[in-house]
């Protein structure tokens, strides 16, 4: 008798028994697009396979770490190596050191860092150390940016720049919201507003300094430039969250292909090739506020942990080859022109933004360039977009509200099979 084989639908019914919503991170769920989420088996290169074993291209690439792919060669043998000497020790590794070095190489702005675990980790450590440095207790946020799930951080707008943000989820007290303003992207007068009114109470601005979490937003002119001179004016603290955009959009991170240099940097994602690990760095002067040094205190034991290292430098290693981001950027042109071409056709009207390899299609009329344009698009216009992806084999991100990512591993080829594919689908809307 052949034993039975699991829709997708009732290994989700299976899980929501033990997991809430049957998932790990809620926009799995595939809540904002319907349909059972996908069960995945197995991943190699562009290519996810689910536990029926379908193929599907990959553009989520687990959220944008797979920058060379899944399953690199060299990323597995690094592992493989790092895991027979031991899974975690709770104690000092070379390799730790190496990758501080290799990241405070790469980025100019970092004189010392911190491994950790998370990007929320990352993030509730750099705003803990910019409140213990400039001995201030506010920050501002940007409106729809997601900073991980932090309590300062799960916080929206109320009925104006100006006003203290309320708690947007249940379990945020009031008096973790309070100190956070909320300011709007692409407005440095909401910054402005805010400086004027709180100035010399405000210890960081945090931003993604091109938004990954409302889908791919990019920074107008001048925008991350004037933050950089609020901060400056003020003595307050500027902290660029690359935990998506680091290693990605360019080896120096959104920071350097915009050519701004934040006090503070978080990283994620691409920085552990796929395993746990994310880090903060910045300013000597700031990072040695930080215990056993200062009186910041910041501690993990699985922070360094000599796999997730291994990934990361490995990672690290092929991303510094010369000619990769040229590479990459040459792919994800094509990759942008191609779908631009696909949707005009499209039923609903789109909009396509895209920064290196990151980018989003928006079902809009209107160019999407803050919260209140993003919010405006249609939903249900790429739930549908998404459902019809997917059934040609497009893995796309389940949430007009996310960005999509490309890998060195998507090559012309692929890219090809991703045009008809494309076409198709924009004919199912």
């Amino acid at each position: 008798m052949t034993p039975s084989h699991p829709s997708q639908s009732e290994r989700h019914a299976r899980a929501r028994k033990v997991i809430p919503g049957g998932v790990n991170s809620p926009v799995r769920a595939f809540k904002s697009v319907g349909g059972s989420p996908v069960f995945v088996a197995s991943a190699k290169g562009p290519f996810l396979y689910d536990v029926d074993g379908k193929e599907y291209i990959d553009f989520v690439l687990s959220w944008g770490p797979m920058i060379l792919g899944h399953a690199h060669p060299a990323v597995v043998e690094a592992v493989q190596k790092a895991a027979e000497k031991g899974l975690s020790f709770g104690a000092c590794t070379d390799g730790e050191t190496e990758m501080a070095e290799a990241i405070c190489n790469l980025l100019p702005s970092v004189e010392k860092v911190r491994l950790v675990c998370s990007g929320t980790e990352a993030t509730m450590a750099a705003v803990r150390l910019a409140r213990g440095y400039t001995g201030r207790e506010k920050i501002v946020k940007f409106r729809g940016c997601y900073h991980g799930h932090g309590d300062s951080f799960l916080v929206q707008a109320g009925s104006g720049a100006m006003t203290f943000g309320n708690p947007s989820s249940p379990g945020v007290t009031r008096g973790s919201a309070q100190d956070t303003l909320i300011a709007e992207f692409n407005n440095l007068d909401s910054v402005k507003a805010l400086f004027a009114e709180q100035g010399s109470e405000i210890a960081a601005i945090i931003v993604e300094p091109v938004v990954g979490n409302m889908g791919v937003l990019i920074p107008e002119p001048g925008f991350l430039q004037g933050l950089r001179e609020f901060c400056d004016g003020k003595k307050t603290l500027l902290i660029f969250d690359e935990v998506m955009t680091g290693f990605r959009v360019s080896l120096q991170g959104a920071q350097g292909r915009f050519g701004i240099k934040p006090d503070l940097t978080t990283m994620g994602k691409v920085v552990g090739g796929g395993l746990p690990l994310a880090a903060y760095g910045g300013r000597a002067d700031i990072m040695d506020m930080l215990s056993p040094e200062g009186p910041v205190y910041q501690a993990g034991t699985l922070s360094g942990n000599p796999l997730a290292v291994a990934a990361g430098l490995a990672t690290l290693k092929e991303i510094s080859k010369p000619g990769f981001y040229d590479r990459l950027e040459t792919l994800s042109n094509r990759w942008e022109n191609d779908l631009r071409t696909a949707l005009e056709k499209s039923p609903v009207p789109t909009q396509v933004n895209r920064v290196g390899a990151m980018m989003t299609v928006f079902f809009s009329t209107k160019s999407v360039r803050d919260y209140d344009s993003a919010v405006a698009c249609d939903t249900a216009a790429y739930g549908r977009f998404f459902q019809a992806c997917l059934s040609e084999g497009l893995y796309l991100a389940p949430s007009q509200f996310e960005a999509g990512f490309l890998s060195i591993a998507h090559d012309e080829s692929i890219l090809a099979r991703v045009a008809e594919k494309t076409e198709r689908a924009v004919k199912k809307i």
